[in-house]
């Protein structure tokens, strides 16, 4: 097992939703006040504009100003990853250029999804967004929704750009996530958080959380426990969260839906439809009962 050396963006990122107000528009002053109150509640980091963030319903415009306000509010000292996938490399590219101009400590670039691209193709994908910035790039590995994975193989090859330097694991292969990281430098970010735990007691870096939007605090204490030494605490801590993580990430309902059903954070772009009053009313109620265990 690796030693839990720092990670290049920190252990607990939160996957931040994008708050819009009644009439649909982009809410910057709801997005700060999250931001704030998620770093003030332990997160290390915050990744803005991915899946929970609604990426494929917001402008290019939106997703800067998003990160300029939120770089503002929270200051230098906490790490903003800003989600720059698209299915055309292109596009990718300039998105990945602005959020750098913009003040992002690092990208986050998924697998071109859609046209399932060949490994060799994926590599070069990324190598380019590598080479057209100065910024770290973590790789999102996510299969089921891309259609594509990243296959270790192809990870063996581009952790040699320097600029190539984690890797947001939704890819349920603990198998190849030890490989790679047995391997390689390669900070690994869990993605799926029934798997927080058990990626990082095999040597990965921390996770990027879409619940950490409803119990940051909670999330967090996973990690603590765990590095503190106190196993037996970490696994207690994580079958609490289960309950809440099933609901949230696997019965049904999107991630961002179930957040901003839970946070009252207000509407959802189309495609997307909020959770309904039944719905709504269980996870405040599988909420509630975290919040009232030990």
């Amino acid at each position: 097992m690796r030693s839990h050396t720092a990670g290049p963006f920190g252990r607990a990122l939160c996957a931040m939703i994008t708050p819009f107000t009644a009439s649909g528009g982009l809410d910057l002053d709801a997005a700060r006040r999250h931001a704030a109150g998620l770093v003030a509640d332990g997160c290390d980091g915050l990744v803005l504009s991915g899946t929970t963030g609604e990426s494929p319903t917001t402008t290019d415009a939106e997703k800067t100003a998003l990160l300029r306000a939120v770089r503002e509010e929270v200051g230098d000292g906490v790490t903003l990853v800003a989600g720059v996938g698209s299915a055309d490399t292109r596009h990718t590219v300039r998105l990945a250029q602005e959020a750098e101009e913009a003040g992002a400590d690092g990208l986050l670039v998924v697998t071109p999804y859609y046209s399932r691209p060949p490994q060799e193709a994926v590599e070069a994908h990324f190598l380019r967004v590598a080479e057209a910035t100065g910024t770290g790039l973590m790789l999102y590995d996510i299969p089921g929704r891309t259609g594509t994975r990243i296959e270790p193989a192809t990870l063996l090859r581009l952790a040699a750009h320097p600029r190539v330097v984690a890797v947001k694991d939704c890819s349920y292969d603990m198998l190849a996530a030890t490989g790679v990281m047995a391997r390689t430098s390669l900070a690994y970010y869990s993605g799926s958080e029934e798997l927080n735990l058990p990626l990082y007691a095999i040597g990965g870096a921390g996770y990027v959380s879409t619940v950490a939007n409803v119990v940051p605090r909670r999330m967090r204490a996973v990690l603590d426990a765990f590095d503190a030494g106190d196993t037996a605490e970490a696994a207690r801590l994580n079958g609490l969260l289960a309950p809440l993580v099933e609901a949230m990430m696997a019965a049904g309902l999107p991630g961002t839906v179930t957040v901003k059903a839970l946070l009252d954070a207000g509407p959802v772009r189309e495609p997307l439809r909020p959770a309904g009053r039944e719905a709504t009313a269980a996870l405040r109620g599988l909420h509630e009962e975290l919040r009232a265990a030990g």
